[in-house]
């Protein structure tokens, strides 16, 4: 799998991404940029504070000593630039791939069609046919034609020809892909190239609004919104910054009473309360909510998955349905004819031979192997295609969806092979006889997980072709992990129902939806959903998009149709089904990483509590000494550089996110009370107490 999108940030560029999020940090000390987080922005405000008694105590009489107001300061004012730094960086390193991509997105020419053109199939446009323009000139709806060697100008769906594109420098994949019309694969992107043959395009997308815009912003982080549970987060977080700032205002109300009333003692000071307050809000998590967000759908850009805002990601953590194609995703895809098994008094080569003629047409790899085994198993030899062994004509009949069968028509002679059902219907309809020898046949490959094709010459049945896919390798395992994590798995096949259970046991699925339908698809979303379940799918044909725009999480593939790509909510770069799973996994982490560091933070603030409250107030009430169980000599610095160097001590793991891992909600929960719980608790004491020493031992 491919994990990166484009080029990669070389690490000779790694030192300028570093002094750009530097540079980035003192930027975002604005007041303007830094309210959305009120957090790090009422600790701006308590670092102007200090810096202005800092300043009052060098030049006149201050609360206390100017070096220890300048060094709480210091540290105040370290605090905010490292939540900056953290954000700033998570930016930089999705703003280093928005560089490399910039460099692609130039104004290159198009060979816009004339409007009186006549678009004729298979025939390729001459020079007269067309106007080269800007591609900054085309617009949604124009047709523009493309040849070998010409860059695309501009996003589009293929309405004529096939070709080889080169998308090496969007999906960073050297291996070529082919386009087409008329199929799944019909979507171009500007920018890429045509390596062979020649495509006509319409434009799907106004200047500025293309896929490569949309990325480019995406990654910048200039369209990312907070998420639903992001939000509710923040929420908490101003919550409990209000509380503290009411509660830090009140003590010193307190103090003051308390020492006039004793007549003992001194006040505290407002340096030290405000230093108190930046110790209990929850500075940690605070800092560190934007960088989480912000490298969660980084990580997902790397995996060549873009999507349309963090809330796709979140959602993707909270998925507890996938919906699984059979073909391609659980299946390599190519189903290859293994068997003709001829029924009632049809020899083998009879059928073969009808068989390889009903295929003869048909470029799916399913008919080029029945070609292949019809030739190498009974010595039939190729033939053109259009004309029999006598020179007649031959009328080839496509398959359809509706149909589910394709044959061939020549010399009054009918020859048609497609699913068993719609055959035993065509048979019938015919004059036929569906025998048991024939149902036996067809059950007998269903039950062995194959495909059975029905052949029927003149409505009379001749036998099935056995046409088996293969399980992908280590698939079964990663269904396991799944289940283990609450998620149910669905695999969606067009098979009939035997096939399809056969299959679905094989690769460990928990259920199967057989002989799909675009309203099918549709209605087992919906009843997941009004259950209560977050369901997430992938597609890539224009029959998924009304499933796609119903579920929670869209995969469409970038070599699918407009429609599919315009109702999901995610797209997958390498056209990868199986990039859902990864997709799920990264969103859990995602919510893993942010539910790790709130429960630290808030831990981390309560340790903090116990530590810095006795030695805050023991000028007011020294009998609070006792409780200074650390034996603290300036606890109050201690701690707000210790509050600081966590921030930065934890940006590497809101960054590169807790490590994933297979388990329970009942057992992630365990585990992040136990490991970033307790862990917050212990962090703090043994982190305020080894500084303190450290400030002892360097006379400070």
């Amino acid at each position: 799998m491919s994990e990166h999108l484009g080029p990669r940030v070389p690490a000779s560029d790694r030192y300028d991404l570093y002094r750009r999020a530097i540079i980035d940090s003192f930027v975002k000390l604005d007041p303007r940029t830094l309210y959305h987080n009120v957090v790090m922005f009422t600790v701006e405000i308590g670092s102007v504070i200090t810096t202005l008694l800092w300043i009052q105590a060098l030049f006149g009489p201050g609360e206390a000593p100017a070096s220890f107001i300048g060094a709480v300061s210091l540290w105040l004012w370290f605090t905010v630039l490292f939540a900056n730094f953290a954000e700033a960086l998570a930016e930089g390193r999705g703003k280093a791939q928005a560089e490399a991509l910039k460099k692609m997105r130039q104004d290159t020419s198009g060979k816009k069609l004339n409007a009186d053109y006549r678009l004729e199939k298979g025939k390729e446009p001459g020079s007269s046919d067309y106007t080269t323009v800007s591609s900054s000139k085309l617009r949604k709806n124009d047709v523009f034609y493309v040849k070998a060697g010409d860059t695309i100008p501009v996003d589009g769906e293929v309405i004529e020809g096939i070709a080889s594109v080169n998308e090496s420098a969007i999906t960073g994949e050297s291996a070529p892909v082919i386009r087409e019309s008329g199929g799944d694969r019909s979507a171009v992107t500007g920018g890429t190239t045509i390596l062979s043959d020649w495509l006509i395009v319409r434009v799907s997308a106004d200047p500025g609004e293309g896929f490569l815009d949309h990325m480019i912003s995406l990654i910048e982080g200039a369209k990312r919104q907070r998420t639903p549970n992001e939000i509710a987060l923040n929420i908490l977080l101003v919550g409990l910054t209000a509380i503290f700032v009411v509660v830090s205002a009140t003590l010193y109300a307190f103090s003051a009473y308390s020492v006039q009333s004793v007549g003992a003692g001194t006040t505290v000071t407002i340096t030290v309360l405000v230093a108190l307050f930046v110790c209990l809000a929850p500075t940690t998590i605070g800092g560190l909510l934007s960088a989480i967000g912000i490298a969660g759908m980084d990580r997902l850009i790397r995996r060549n998955v873009i999507t349309t805002s963090g809330r796709a990601i979140e959602a993707a953590g909270d998925v507890d349905v996938l919906l699984l194609d059979k073909t391609g995703t659980i299946t390599l895809g190519n189903r290859q004819a293994v068997e003709f098994i001829p029924v009632d008094d049809t020899r083998v080569e009879e059928l073969a031979e009808n068989a390889q003629l009903a295929s003869l047409a048909d470029e799916t790899p399913e008919g080029r192997s029945i070609v292949v085994l019809a030739k190498e198993r009974y010595g039939l030899r190729g033939r053109s295609v259009g004309e029999t062994e006598s020179g007649v004509e031959m009328e080839f009949i496509p398959f359809t969806s509706q149909t589910r069968m394709s044959g061939v028509d020549y010399n009054g002679t009918r020859i048609r092979k497609g699913a068993a059902d719609a055959m035993y219907a065509y048979i019938e309809s015919n004059g036929g006889t569906v025998t048991e020898n024939l149902k036996l046949a067809v059950d007998m490959i269903s039950r062995a997980g194959g495909t059975p094709l029905v052949v029927a010459k003149n409505g009379r049945a001749l036998g099935v072709i056995h046409l088996k896919d293969i399980v992908k390798g280590g698939i079964k395992e990663r269904f396991a992990q799944l289940r283990k994590m609450g998620i149910k798995t669905v695999m969606i096949t067009g098979d009939n129902k035997l096939t399809a259970a056969t299959i679905a046991a094989e690769a460990g699925v928990d259920d199967f939806l057989a002989e799909a339908t675009p309203e099918s698809k549709l209605k087992l979303i919906r009843e997941y959903q009004t259950g209560g379940r977050m369901v997430a799918m992938t597609g890539d044909g224009t029959n998924d998009a009304p499933a796609l725009a119903q579920a929670d999480v869209a995969v469409a593939m970038n070599t699918g149709t407009q429609p599919a790509r315009e109702a999901a909510n995610m797209v997958d770069l390498d056209s990868n089904p199986t990039k859902l799973i990864d997709i799920v996994e990264i969103g859990k982490q995602l919510l893993m990483t942010r539910g790790a560091l709130t429960t630290f933070s808030i831990a981390n603030d309560i340790a903090k509590y116990f530590a810095i409250i006795p030695v805050a107030f023991a000028s007011t009430y020294p009998a609070l000494g006792a409780l200074n169980v650390l034996g603290l000599h300036d606890g109050i610095l201690s701690a707000v550089i210790f509050n600081a160097i966590i921030i930065v001590i934890l940006i590497p793991l809101a960054l590169h996110g807790v490590k994933y891992r297979a388990m329970s909600a009942e057992e992630s929960l365990r585990n992040n009370i136990l490991i970033y719980g307790v862990g917050g608790l212990i962090a703090p004491f043994i982190g305020i107490k080894l500084i303190d020493m450290l400030l002892v031992l360097l006379g400070a």
